[in-house]
């Protein structure tokens, strides 16, 4: 990678001492490190109890501009005065109020240019939620049912499946139970991922190209190399080819099925599901900055993605001649998006909001509400998982009403350190944002949600 050149920037040993970024690289990144902490791990799984001290007096900061969250803002200036990263920021947000920013740091290393709440960041795994809550849309207007089968929007899928011994063999057995809407929504389809699944079954999604998603141009060492990702018809007819990791239903498994859920809603439909996405969603919601492909015209804005090695940061995708300036395969339903804090804010508002925002609804707040529910299959299978303990609805977490599962929350993160919730009880919504790779290189995704409900709570 040509931009990997400023490593010799690393002094005071012999050259035959010098690390070795790229030996660096293979040891801490592979394609299931980088990806694998998109699930926003334990961004509410860890936050405290909560108390009502200071919502209303946060509420009422906000509006004035005081700034009311010391602890986050803290936080976010200890990564980028620590150089950690080029910049962080976040957005908090009471009801459908204007949202408070923090923002420190630059869009790269090498910029002048400070973040805003226009930048754009790779939000990888936080487009499940926008997925999800899409689907819901179709479900209100009767076209989808969370039961649905999706053999019937996908015949293909009409007789799947089940691997019969996962770890070291693709023998399998044909699945008892249909796959359906409601198990691509909440990741129980028995679909695998590449950064996930394991054994032979891997190989094959490696083969077949089934890796709905992109990091960079650069070949980065210690990677496999997928085939290319092809069409979004030609993806689902090889993804119905290959078994099942588990029935239907049985297991909680992170998958495809969000990508997957992108097909469905386009067929359903008759909306190539890019457009519904931006005629259903982003233009009623006023989200301009939201991306399957960024323009060029707004690549000017668009953040640098970084691998942390020690003290290094290299730029994994620079904005300059990042791979998001390209048309992608399809739009990657599970993790293609691009966002700005503003455009996202205002996809959470909308969620608090209950299907509504300034007046403009995109679906019923009955159907919103279900789809920021616990909808898991009754007796699925969730212990060692990401969601142990938790419920799951449209393509994010759901709060259980536990100490660890605050009800009335939903939320999920991204790849690149990036994570975002609504508190639907409390009436507030949040989102925090980096550019990184792992996201589980530093705890700022874990922490952010603790973070907000310390500042909350008057630390």
């Amino acid at each position: 990678m040509k931009r990997f050149k400023s490593a010799p920037m690393i002094m005071r040993k012999p050259e035959s001492e010098m690390p070795n970024p790229m030996q660096d690289i293979t040891a801490n990144l592979s394609r299931r490190h980088l990806l694998r902490s998109a699930g926003l791990m334990g961004l509410l799984a860890a936050s405290p109890a909560y108390a009502t001290r200071s919502l209303a007096t946060a509420k009422t900061a906000t509006k004035t501009g005081v700034a009311t969250f010391p602890l986050l803002t803290a936080e976010i200036e200890s990564y980028v005065a620590q150089k950690k990263v080029a910049s962080m920021m976040a957005a908090i947000g009471f009801g459908a109020d204007a949202p408070q920013y923090i923002s420190r740091g630059t869009l790269a290393t090498d910029s002048a240019v400070a973040v805003d709440q226009d930048s754009l960041w790779r939000i990888y795994s936080m487009t499940k939620p926008v997925t999800g809550m899409a689907a819901m849309i179709l479900v209100d207007e009767g076209k989808l049912s969370l039961d649905t089968p999706v053999a019937d929007i996908l015949p293909e899928f009409a007789n799947m499946k089940v691997l019969t011994d996962p770890a070291n063999s693709l023998d399998a057995m044909p699945a008892k139970m249909q796959m359906t809407v409601r198990h691509l929504l909440t990741h129980t389809a028995g679909l695998g991922y590449n950064i996930i699944t394991k054994g032979p079954l891997l190989n094959e999604y490696n083969r077949l190209g089934i890796a709905p998603g992109v990091v960079s141009k650069q070949t980065l060492p210690g990677f496999p190399v997928p085939a290319p990702t092809p069409s979004i018809d030609e993806f689902s007819r090889r993804v119905a080819s290959l078994p099942l990791i588990a029935e239907p239903g049985a297991k909680w498994s992170y998958s495809i099925s969000l990508d997957l859920l992108g097909y469905v809603i386009q067929q359903a439909s008759g909306v190539e599901f890019g457009k519904f996405l931006k005629t259903r969603i982003f233009d009623p919601l006023d989200m301009t900055s939201t991306f399957f492909q960024v323009p060029e015209s707004e690549a000017g804005r668009f953040t640098t993605n970084y691998a942390p090695v020690g003290p290094v940061l290299f730029p994994i995708d620079p904005a300059s001649d990042s791979i998001y300036l390209e048309k992608p395969a399809f739009p990657f339903g599970g993790a293609g998006l691009v966002s700005s804090a503003r455009d996202y804010d205002r996809f959470l508002a909308m969620l608090l909001g209950k299907g509504a925002l300034d007046g403009t609804r995109i679906m019923s707040e009955r159907v919103a509400t279900l789809g920021m529910s616990n909808i898991l299959p009754e007796g699925v299978q969730t212990k060692g998982t990401w969601v142990e303990g938790q419920g799951f609805g449209a393509g994010g977490r759901v709060g259980l009403g536990t100490p660890t599962s605050p009800k009335g929350t939903f939320g999920w993160g991204g790849a690149a350190g990036t994570a975002a919730f609504v508190d639907n009880v409390r009436g507030f919504r949040a989102g925090g944002y980096a550019q990184y790779m792992p996201a589980d290189t530093y705890p700022f995704q874990q922490e952010f949600g603790q973070l907000v409900y310390r500042d909350l709570m008057g630390g």
